[in-house]
């Protein structure tokens, strides 16, 4: 029996926004926040949601979920409503069945792997077709997806503990790729000094903090550019590039292509 997937996609808001259901939900609800913050009603409360947060919720429970302005102390002066996610609303035999193979908590740390995230953007591209959809691939792509989030949750339960500060470094940099920082906001962010910071990250990930910080940035371009009818210079000052010429060089270095001619493929 094929799953039902009712809706899935990628969600950006630059603007507040609220979502409620008290009720509960009449299907599976998976969201992976990819940037900036929002609230989400996780175990009976309002949790600060962040980028590498996966939630993961059940027909029944209850959902709430906020977009609001930044308003901590880490937040850039001037920052504004961010909050960028890929979510799937679902539901099946052979989702009950999987779901019941684990203990799942609602609100899981993951780091993003390309392999399961085109997954998932598969699957959005391939509900996109309406009534071209292939619902049997669209079913072992949703399948696939979830057997890769198990694995996602998996190898985080290893890594805690053993990299829990450059953990800290790679949320503050993933919240924070949007705006303008620098490598002193993220050591001053886990209390240690920026030589250290620096060695720290590169043994725990194999990037500097430069590399990865403009890889996310990219990451959040590519979503915008695919999924979002930003201009490309929107795409560039929301993303953090400072500006669309050093946007151009930089993602055509990456991508072998320019932004535009990216967008039309």
């Amino acid at each position: 029996m094929f799953a039902e997937i009712m809706s899935c996609g990628y969600s950006y808001h630059a603007q507040p926004f609220q979502m409620t259901n008290p009720e509960g939900l009449h299907a599976y609800l998976f969201r992976l926040q990819t940037e900036g913050t929002c609230e989400a009603l996780v175990d009976g409360r309002m949790q600060r949601i962040e980028a590498g947060d996966l939630l993961m919720f059940k027909p029944g429970d209850s959902y709430n979920l906020n977009v609001y302005a930044q308003q901590s102390d880490e937040a850039p002066s001037g920052a504004g409503v961010s909050s960028g996610d890929y979510y799937v609303i679902c539901r099946g035999e052979w989702l009950d069945e999987w779901w019941g193979r684990h203990d799942r908590k609602q609100r899981v740390k993951v780091v993003p792997d390309e392999r399961w995230l085109s997954i998932w953007q598969a699957l959005i591209l391939e509900k996109r077709r309406y009534e071209a959809e292939n619902r049997e691939l669209a079913d072992y792509l949703l399948r696939a997806l979830c057997l890769g989030l198990d694995r996602a949750i998996d190898t985080q339960s290893e890594l805690q503990g053993k990299s829990f500060i450059a953990t800290r470094m790679k949320n503050f940099i993933d919240e924070q790729a949007a705006n303008s920082f620098t490598i002193a906001d993220v050591a001053a962010h886990v209390g240690l000094s920026v030589s250290r910071t620096v060695h720290l990250f590169k043994e725990c990930y194999g990037l500097t903090i430069i590399q990865y910080t403009q890889n996310v940035r990219l990451s959040m371009a590519i979503e915008r550019i695919k999924y979002s009818g930003m201009t490309l210079e929107q795409v560039a000052e929301t993303c953090g590039f400072g500006s669309y010429s050093y946007f151009f060089r930089v993602f055509r270095k990456k991508y072998g292509v320019p932004p535009a001619a990216y967008r039309m493929t």
